[in-house]
């Protein structure tokens, strides 16, 4: 692997895939060398990001993320003329989806089986699909995806698309890196409110039921109600938005544009009041200090003094004979001794 930055910078800005895809690469490296490299292309291309809308998208497993997302991207990709004026409607975006994959937590291997869900999108010039090993991080988002969102963006990517696994605290660490948080829903599952966590609704920017079609509309309809019903108890994130609830069909292409126009008409009322700046400000911070706490307990695991330590006290709080709170207390002395 090249060990010049300029080699890696060059080649994203110019748009070169192959050169994006080895960047990538060398940031979800674990390599000391690597990070430090990664650092500074990150760095270097950072006056290049910002433009892109932003987009994370989530849903329990079977409700179609991997359909719905190529039905977006496709519809994106793609410019859209009127049919009588004959006059360009909407420009063609390029899409950059992020799917990240389970790591198994014993091998650290993945599926990595996004690129043959989405057999259509992978195939258009104007999208780049990257599946990426959540790497064991809490709730299956990849460690790196914040800087794989920048690169795309250098590399000239107007629509980074991030989808989750849909499980664990996903919801909560893909919410803090985009503009926009898409829940996605199903009806006709029993009590439509039922599994789906405070939380979550809490951090939507929109639901939209998908699977709308056939037989399934009117559930459909009636679960958007339940929906519309249960944000209205929640405080929105702020006093300009409204979360809607919309009903959509992948497979059929019926509500997706819908979809897309609520994530524009969100990114207009929120820049034109300001809080899309502050929003991305408190995400860059929030970013730093995840990095720092990254930091903190790589440097506690290698510390010499604590692994000595650290199977001793392991034994004694298994066994009772040492309070967990001592222990503990115990190691991060040890670090506080160290860095004196």
């Amino acid at each position: 692997m090249m060990d010049d930055p300029q080699y890696y910078i060059q080649g994203v800005l110019e748009g070169n895939r192959r050169i994006l895809s080895k960047t990538i690469t060398l940031i979800e490296s674990s390599l000391p060398a690597h990070q430090e490299l990664a650092r500074t292309i990150v760095d270097s291309l950072l006056p290049h990001t910002g433009n892109a809308v932003r987009l994370g998208i989530t849903g329990v497993p079977g409700v179609g993320k991997s359909t719905f997302i190529e039905s977006i991207g496709m519809m994106l990709v793609r410019e859209k003329t009127h049919p009588l004026k004959k006059i360009k409607v909407r420009k063609a975006h390029n899409v950059a989806v992020l799917a990240v994959d389970p790591s198994s937590t014993r091998t650290g291997g993945s599926v990595m089986a996004d690129k043959t869900r989405m057999e259509k999108l992978a195939v258009e010039k104007g999208a780049f699909i990257r599946p990426s090993p959540s790497g064991g991080t809490l709730g299956g988002v990849a460690r790196k995806t914040r800087e794989t969102m920048l690169i795309c963006e250098a590399a000239g990517f107007d629509v980074i698309i991030v989808e989750t696994v849909g499980v664990g605290q996903s919801e909560t660490t893909v919410a803090s890196m985009v503009d926009f948080f898409l829940v996605l829903m199903l009806a006709g599952a029993g009590d439509e409110l039922q599994g789906i966590k405070k939380g979550v609704l809490e951090l939507a920017d929109a639901l939209a039921i998908n699977k709308a079609d056939g037989d399934n509309i009117e559930k459909a309809d009636r679960a958007r109600k339940e929906y519309e019903t249960a944000l209205h108890f929640l405080n929105p994130s702020t006093p300009t938005w409204q979360p809607p609830v919309l009903t959509c069909s992948a497979k059929e292409m019926s509500g997706i544009e819908s979809v897309w126009d609520t994530v524009l008409e969100h990114k207009e009322k929120l820049l034109t009041t300001g809080e899309l700046a502050e929003k991305r400000r408190k995400q860059a911070l929030d970013w730093m200090w995840s990095l720092v706490e990254e930091g903190l307990r790589e440097r506690f695991r290698k510390n010499a003094e604590i692994r000595k330590l650290l199977p001793r006290l392991i034994w004694e709080v298994e066994k009772g004979e040492t309070a967990p709170t001592l222990a503990a207390a115990s190691l991060l002395s040890l670090l506080d001794s160290s860095a004196t």
